[in-house]
């Protein structure tokens, strides 16, 4: 008898479990994979008009009317339909005029509209459909299917004020991409795409405002590009003097900011093949540096290949760079100009704390010779497995000859000047240096290094 008690109440314990265990697996499957949201933002007079499109499937804990085997009751899906955009909408998208959130909002309209619906093709058109007459309830639309059209106004002081926007609408779905176009009062347009919540953007920012943005972008870049940062490391490891690095770094910049500059200017394959391959070299790159420094760099001409190199670490900067873009507004020279003052800053903050750990570290620990090989293995092994990594996506393309048309000489013509830049750069650098007396030759670094050693043993006596 005890053991058939005990027996029920393991059995209750596992169906109350599972009852438990069933709701959550189910509202885990309301959040969509992937939703894209459509939004326009217009300022004019003293109102600030936003559209949005939201598929309907990101509304999953509310209920609509329903009939049938699902399908949406319109005439009576009023309240919830403005219960959904005051939920998911209106308390997650946050305007700004000169830097103060626009509180006072009004929700004027929604409405829904089929899948098919192409009436966010452009502002005027959205707006004339969301005070449109709603669909009839005849209308066989599953609620899951539904497109709903949002109309949220703010008042603003004037419609040339600073706008910004801090959209926060990633919590839609997994992965939330949204189309924003902000409608400038003389008429232009500013477009946005971004994944999940991109924090404040500027909506038609001053030249001020996308500078700082991208002087920031570059920082960051330098400091979590892992690849950038070993091939930064695998200069400093034999020569580590801020005054002999300024012509292996100034190369590597001045060669980076061309092609950087040049792909932004649409000078770079669009070709779905060309990033892996920039992937590969430079990773290729970093094993090239470190096996320099295990059989010995040669200083006089070590400036030459970080601009070789630097060439290609430029076109991996115009990736982050190009899909940033949007964010530049009218200032793209501006912005380019920042985002390389950005990394240059964060190379500068690098060569700053590397230096003195590893002079300390070739001091103390281990000797210099020794340390440089062992550092440079370890940063070839890694680069080594990434090159054959990203070598293996690469395969994976197809690549066929290139159409002999006017696209094709169009293209070659604009390598022809991008080739011409890059050797009058290259030869200007190399005067520079020349006059400057910055080449640091194999027979001075040996010297130097023969001096620290007296010195160090000096002070240990």
């Amino acid at each position: 008898m005890k053991s058939s008690g005990l027996a029920r109440l393991l059995a209750a314990g596992a169906i109350l479990t599972g009852l438990l265990m069933f709701p959550a697996a189910g509202s885990a499957h309301d959040i969509p994979s992937r939703v894209t949201v459509y939004a326009f933002a217009k300022p004019e007079g003293n109102t600030l008009t936003a559209l949005l499109r939201i598929p309907m499937e990101a509304f999953g804990e509310i209920s609509f009317p329903l009939r049938g085997p699902g399908y949406l009751r319109i005439s009576d899906a009023d309240f919830a339909l403005r219960d959904a955009a005051r939920v998911y909408i209106t308390e997650s998208l946050h305007f700004y005029e000169n830097g103060v959130e626009l509180d006072e909002k009004y929700l004027e309209a929604t409405r829904v509209s089929l899948p098919s619906s192409r009436a966010f093709t452009d502002f005027e058109t959205a707006l004339e459909n969301i005070h449109s007459p709603p669909l009839d309830d005849d209308v066989n639309l599953f609620w899951r299917q539904g497109m709903l059209d949002v109309l949220v106004t703010y008042p603003i002081g004037s419609e040339d004020s600073d706008f910004s926007v801090d959209p926060q609408l990633g919590t839609l779905s997994d992965q939330t991409t949204t189309v924003l176009r902000f409608i400038l009062p003389g008429g232009g347009e500013r477009l946005f795409n971004y994944l999940g919540n991109p924090g404040l953007v500027e909506l038609d920012p001053r030249w001020r405002q996308a500078a700082l943005r991208f002087i920031v972008m570059g920082f960051w870049h330098i400091l979590e590009g892992i690849d950038h940062l070993l091939f930064l490391f695998c200069l400093v490891i034999p020569v580590r003097s801020l005054r002999h690095l300024i012509p292996v770094v100034t190369s590597f910049t001045i060669a980076h900011s061309i092609t950087l500059i040049a792909s932004s200017m649409g000078v770079a394959p669009r070709a779905l093949w060309f990033p892996p391959l920039i992937e590969t070299l430079i990773a290729l790159s970093i094993v090239y540096m470190a096996f320099e420094n295990i059989v010995g760099a040669r200083p006089e001409r070590r400036w030459m290949v970080s601009f070789g190199f630097g060439l290609v670490h430029g076109f991996g900067f115009s990736f982050l760079f190009s899909e940033t873009l949007q964010f530049a507004g009218g200032h793209l020279i501006s912005s380019l100009l920042a985002f390389n003052v950005g990394v240059e800053l964060g190379q500068i903050l690098i060569l700053i704390l590397v230096i003195p750990v590893l002079n300390l570290l070739f001091r103390y620990l281990v000797a210099e010779r020794i340390g440089c090989i062992l550092l440079s293995a370890l940063l070839a092994h890694s680069a080594w497995h990434w090159m054959l990594d990203r070598g293996a996506q690469l395969q994976l393309f197809t690549f066929q000859l290139p159409i002999f048309d006017n696209l094709f000489y169009a293209a070659l013509m604009r390598w022809g000047m991008l080739l011409i830049i890059v050797i009058g750069c290259f030869w200007l650098t190399y005067e520079l240096f020349r006059r400057l007396n910055l080449v640091l030759s194999f027979a001075e670094l040996t010297q130097m290094r023969e001096s620290e050693a007296q010195e160090s043993g000096s002070v240990n006596s």
